[in-house]
This record gives structure tokens, C-alpha cells and sequence, in this order.
């Protein structure tokens, strides 16, 4: 090939009169249950505020790679459409082995009060993707869905089988330990929201409500339907460290004693087990600390709450369909790799994980470079390093890549002990290697728990791509995010992303203990989480917006 021809790679997809045609979109498309029709809003000024129904969010046209030009929407075809879901954190909120009681210094990555309900709250985002079901702005039915990583919260098998029946449907549990519940939140502890207790606590000073029978209710068993479309998996550094920050076999047989730590009743103890998860040189102290103990809850042992491997984490998408893995990413070594989104589009599902521990993510030489060469076996014009063109006969594909985390959390680069011997890259090394590539149209990601859509613009058009970071279920706002890509018939696409918000009410009343009631009240309650973030929902930049990318 000469170079990227429009008309030749639509016909290459099967466009027209042979093959597969593209949609007429116009008629079909809906913005039925998205945010584009209507938002969750606080109700009042301050305090603990209950949420109801507001307006939706307009789609905002974001120029900053390239012109929107007149008359696209008439133009308009549909590529693909798909869900992104991210930061799940499926938790057994009764493991032993948690750092709650350090959330006044660390805040809601430490403890959560929804925490007991986050099985329910991802539920209700499965039933409104199944709901919705097409691409709002282009009316092009899901493709498929994809979770970029922190699926689980405490890397433990139960939460790993919790997350899995979610998406696949079927019956849950989310209970370990005895058939009560026994965690922070019924041990009297006043830094801890105490839902059945008619005691003060901070929580309650806040303004939340007491709710006898939550946590009885959030126990028991229900029924999720499962999604409607494939599903695809990323990985996460929860889904394969201690609390997301520690690395394995340091504390592991605390998951599976009768000890659960509740505090340590000394700020100083508890600031200098918090710098372990940013210092390395604080780890050993830290264990120490820990090993001597504090006030400890004895609570009943559960052989579930054992850590699982990245080789087991792979496994165990297997039986369904493996979910974008094979038995080549078993053993959890190389825990990457490619699928077919649509005719002509190609899903590169990255891991950015690191096993020597930390928050923070990297990418390793061996995974940059297949990156690269996945990128050059369908793109017939690319630039080498130095910036020079390079074309070839191949057929071009176009290319979105998803991970864990994104360009500006990706600064550990420590030794990786899958590949100790393999360089670990940041962020920009990545950044910089998409460039070269103007098949590239974005890089998904999530980890950060903010709406973030950042251009990473180029001198040459062709070459910018955008990122498009999305917040967590398990935090507010809850959102999962439907991106559609749409060919203009002018040299650009578009990339529409729309936000959905849970399949549950805005507001039900407190003694409502049904599994869509619990829904509800899991996202009034992460509204009021006295350690939320400040902007989880991102501007109007972040949220619904039409992305606009050149094509050569």
C-alpha cells in the first residue's frame, strides 16, 4: 500500500455491498439510561446529602487533535461499540488482612463504608449495560465489554469467584467467615460507621443514618443475570499485590487466620505502617508493627480468602471462554494479549502491573516490544524512533489499547520478579511508541477513580491519540463508559464516550433491603464517604464527549 486509504479500508472491513455493511445508526440510536438523559444529584447544600434524578450531560466536541468538520453526522458510520468497565474492587469487606483502620491517614483506599455492598453496586451497572445495549450516539449494538483491572480488592480467590459469576450471572455469597458478618463495621469502633448500632461514630456525625439489618441484608445471597455481550479482562494491582500496594508472601497467612487487626491505637504506629505503602525502606518496620499487633477482632477463619497468582487469576477465566486469555497467558508470566473488537479493529489488552509491589505501575521491555510489533503487522505506514516514515504492504487495522493504569501512574519501575531481568518503562516510554503508530486511535485505562479524557497531541496530526481514563464502580460516581468509534467519511473518526451510571434508584427509603435497594444505597453511600475524592466526575471534557482523531 501507498499509504492509509479510507475507501479501501471500509472496503476491507466488508463495507458496502459485500460483506458485513456498517449501520444506518440514525434511527436506531438511543440515549435511553445514560447520562446524556439524566444524572444522579445531590439533594441540598451540604451535610450528608441524599441524590435524585438531575439533568444529563451534553456531548461536548473536543477538537484538540483536529477540527470537527460540518456535516459528519450525515456522513457518520459505526466501527464499534463497546463498555469499559474499571476498579471494581470486588471486596470481602471481613478479610483479616486490611489496613481500614489507616483510612483517616489514607483515606477511602484504605476503607470505604460501602465496602460490604460493592457485589451489589457492580451488579447493578451489569443490568444497565444489558439494559442499554447500543451504542447511544451511533446505535451500534456492544461489541463487548472490557474491565480494566482492580477487579478485586484483596486479590483473594472468593473475590476473584465473586467477580467472575457478576459478569457471567449466577448466585452469590458475598459473605466469608461465619454467616454474620464480623469486619470493622459492628465492632463498636467509632472511626468505623457502625450501621446497626445505635451508637454515635464519625460516620454518624457526618450525617449518616443508622440502618439496622444492613449488613445482614448485604451477606446474603442474590442472583446477578450476568452480562448479555463478551467479555474481556485487564488486569490490575489489586488483582495481584496485597491492598494493591504490598507484594505477596509478606503477610499472606494472615488472610486465612482468626486475627483481623482494627487498630493500633497510635498515630504514629499508623503513619509509619501507611509510608510502607509509597517506601520501600518503611516495609520492614511496618511488618514488625504489624506482627506485634493491636487491637485485634478474632474472627472465624475461611480457607477462600487465600491469595491467587497472576497464573491463577488467568486460569480461572478459562472455563468461560478465557475472556481474551488462552493457555498461553497461564502460567501469569506475559498476562497480555490481542482481540478482534470489529472487522478491522484490534484490542491490545496491556498488563502495567508490577509484582515488586506498590501502587504504581510500569511496562516492561519484553511487553513494549510484542506492543510494537502488533502495531507493525497492520500498519502500512509507521516512524521508527528517529521519526522517519516507514510503509509496507500489510492491511491496516486500527488499534485501541487498554490497562490498568495510566500514562502518569506508571512510575515503577522496579525489577518485576516474572521477568527480574527485564528494564521496567514508565508512562512516556509507552506514550512516546504510540506516536509512531497513527492507527492508534486512543489507550483506555482506568486506576486513578477520576473521569480524565487527555489528548496526547503530535506535530503531525495522523500520530495523536487520546487516553481516556474512567472512574471506579467502587467509588462515586460509579460510572461505566461506552465508547463508540465512528468513521466521519472526511479523513477523521469519531470516538464518542458516554458515561452510565448503575440500574438502581436514585433514592429509596432506609428500610428498603431488596438487592436493587442495596444498590441505591451502595451509591448514596460513596457519595457521602467522608474520604471521597474531590473531583471523581471530571469536568464536562471528561465525561460525554465526541473525540475527534486524524486519519491519514
Amino acid at each position: 500500500m501507498t499509504g492509509f486509504k479510507r475507501r479501501s479500508f471500509l472496503l476491507a472491513m466488508g463495507v458496502g455491498a459485500a460483506g458485513v455493511p456498517l449501520l444506518d445508526t440514525q434511527a436506531i440510536a438511543s440515549t435511553a439510561g445514560t447520562t446524556l438523559d439524566t444524572t444522579a444529584v445531590p439533594v441540598g447544600t451540604s451535610g450528608y446529602r441524599r441524590l435524585a434524578a438531575g439533568p444529563g450531560w451534553p456531548t461536548v466536541v473536543r477538537n484538540d487533535i483536529i477540527q470537527a468538520k460540518a456535516g459528519r453526522e450525515a456522513r457518520r458510520q459505526a466501527l464499534t461499540s463497546f463498555v469499559q468497565f474499571s476498579d471494581m474492587h470486588i471486596c470481602d469487606a471481613q478479610s483479616p488482612l486490611r489496613f481500614e483502620y489507616l483510612h483517616p491517614i489514607m483515606g477511602s483506599s484504605a476503607h470505604r463504608p460501602q465496602e460490604a455492598l460493592t457485589a451489589q453496586g457492580s451488579t447493578s451497572l451489569v443490568k444497565r449495560v444489558n439494559a442499554v445495549r447500543r451504542g447511544p450516539l451511533t446505535g451500534r449494538p456492544f461489541d463487548f465489554l472490557m474491565t480494566t483491572g482492580d477487579n478485586t480488592d484483596n486479590h483473594e480467590h472468593v473475590e476473584l469467584d465473586w467477580f467472575l459469576t457478576i459478569l457471567n450471572g449466577g448466585r452469590i455469597t458475598p459473605n466469608t467467615g461465619d454467616s454474620r458478618y464480623e469486619g470493622v463495621q459492628n465492632a463498636g469502633i467509632k472511626t468505623f460507621w457502625q450501621p446497626d448500632l445505635s451508637g454515635s461514630d464519625d460516620y454518624k456525625a457526618a450525617g449518616f443514618p443508622q440502618l439496622s439489618g444492613l449488613l445482614d441484608a448485604a451477606v446474603r445471597e442474590f442472583t446477578s443475570p450476568g452480562l448479555n455481550i463478551p467479555w474481556y479482562a485487564t488486569i490490575g494491582n489489586h488483582d495481584d499485590s496485597v491492598v494493591g500496594a504490598l507484594p505477596d508472601g509478606l503477610l499472606d497467612s494472615w488472610y486465612t487466620g482468626r486475627k483481623k487487626i482494627v487498630g493500633l491505637g497510635d498515630p504514629v504506629q499508623n503513619a509509619k505502617v501507611a509510608k510502607a505503602f509509597t517506601d520501600p525502606t518503611a516495609v520492614p518496620e511496618a511488618l514488625a508493627i504489624i506482627a506485634n499487633g493491636g487491637a485485634i477482632r478474632t474472627v472465624t477463619p475461611d480457607d477462600r480468602r487465600r491469595l491467587f497468582d497472576t497464573g491463577q487469576f488467568v486460569r480461572k477465566h478459562l472455563p468461560t471462554g478465557g475472556h481474551g486469555y488462552t493457555e498461553a497467558n497461564a502460567d501469569g508470566v506475559d498476562v497480555f494479549y490481542t482481540f478482534r473488537m470489529a472487522p478491522g479493529v484490534t484490542g491490545i489488552s496491556m498488563d502495567t502491573t508490577n509484582l515488586a509491589g506498590f501502587s504504581e505501575g510500569s511496562i516492561g521491555l519484553h511487553q513494549l516490544n510484542w506492543i510494537e510489533k502488533t502495531l507493525k503487522r497492520n500498519s502500512s505506514l509507521y516512524y521508527d524512533w528517529l521519526g522517519r516514515p516507514t510503509r509496507q504492504n500489510v492491511t491496516d487495522e486500527l488499534f485501541v489499547l487498554f490497562s490498568h493504569h495510566t500514562s502518569k501512574t506508571m512510575g515503577n519501575v522496579l525489577p518485576d520478579r516474572r521477568r527480574p531481568l527485564d528494564p521496567r518503562m514508565n508512562g512516556n516510554a509507552l506514550v512516546d511508541l504510540l506516536h509512531r503508530f497513527p492507527n492508534v486511535l486512543a489507550w483506555v485505562n482506568g486506576h486513578t477513580h477520576r473521569n480524565v479524557i487527555t489528548p496526547h497531541r503530535h506535530s503531525t496530526p495522523s500520530r495523536s491519540f487520546w487516553e481516556i481514563n474512567t472512574a471506579a464502580h467502587v467509588d462515586y460516581p460509579q460510572h461505566a463508559r461506552v465508547i463508540e468509534v465512528a468513521d466521519n467519511g472526511d479523513g477523521t473518526l469519531s470516538l464518542f464516550t458516554t458515561l452510565l451510571e448503575a440500574d438502581a434508584p436514585y433514592q429509596v427509603d432506609y428500610d428498603d433491603r431488596t438487592d436493587t435497594g442495596l444498590a441505591s444505597l451502595c451509591r448514596e453511600f460513596t457519595y457521602n464517604d467522608i474520604h471521597s475524592r474531590t473531583n471523581p466526575l471530571g469536568t464536562p471534557l471528561d465525561r460525554n464527549t465526541e473525540l475527534l482523531v486524524a486519519v491519514r
